[in-house]
């Protein structure tokens, strides 16, 4: 990923919805070196900020509603949440909560695409987003799996603005050309029950080492350790609640 900030349109936090927040704790500071403070406020609702030394880079929360899948989300930096929502439901997407605010630290709402792919939105105020990325432990690469390449294509340039370096077997998103994901399509690979979402990829020094650590701590291998056309290694892992991301090889370690 080429970002290295929070910059409008571009992924800027993710955010692990689980029905376990202590055992998830547990087992991304076992994979991540992690250190998870819980906010104490009530109307926090259990927010638990992930550091890596001093660094937010994600944060875990329970599950919002009974019987919610555990689930990765990514957030993505607007200058103002209100008329990004109106403009993504103007393009086919759906609106799922808010726009609403946090405390003063921000407003988000949270969509769908018109695949149904669920994103967020983010209007930083005292919390702009992640304070680092790509550095091994932090968000590295976005990628958006569905089973409708151009209808996904068209929504996200038109709603974030965002470029596509675009080819027939992956295309990847961008800020101006800086790019920070791809499109993945879901063929027979893929079981015929997973909905179309998208899956944040951390940044690691090791992938093999990783994916064996995630393994031991409990979690399962969705696709075991891999190299792909660009050179990286990657592998995409199921945590022990069931909420999936991916791993690749960090930048400087490539």
């Amino acid at each position: 990923m080429k970002l290295t900030a929070p910059v409008p349109g571009g992924p800027c936090w993710i955010e692990l919805s689980t029905s376990d927040v202590p055992a998830a704790k547990s087992f991304y500071a076992a994979l991540f070196g992690w250190r998870c403070e819980t906010d104490p406020r009530e109307d926090a609702g259990g927010y638990t900020m992930a550091h890596l030394g001093d660094d937010r880079v994600a944060a875990l929360s329970p599950v919002y509603q009974p019987g919610q899948h555990p689930a990765w989300t990514v957030s993505f930096a607007v200058d103002d949440a209100d008329a990004v929502a109106r403009k993504a439901t103007s393009a086919g997407g759906s609106l799922l909560v808010g726009p609403m605010d946090v405390f003063e630290e921000g407003r988000f709402a949270v969509l769908t695409d018109p695949s149904g792919a669920v994103f967020s939105l983010w209007q930083g105020r005292a919390f702009a987003g992640a304070d680092l990325f790509n550095a091994p432990g932090t968000l590295g690469w976005t990628e958006l799996v569905t089973h409708e390449r151009e209808p996904a294509l068209a929504f996200y340039p038109a709603v974030l603005g965002w470029t596509v370096t675009d080819s027939d077997t992956y295309p990847q998103w961008g800020i101006d050309g800086e790019d920070f994901g791809g499109l993945l399509m879901m063929d027979e690979n893929f079981p015929s029950d997973v909905p179309p979402h998208w899956l944040p990829y951390i940044a690691v020094a090791d992938v093999d080492t990783t994916a064996a650590t995630a393994q031991s701590e409990g979690g399962d291998l969705l696709m075991p350790s891999t190299d792909i056309a660009s050179g990286r290694r990657i592998a995409v892992v199921r945590d022990p609640q069931g909420a999936a991301f991916g791993i690749y090889q960090a930048p400087d370690e490539a």
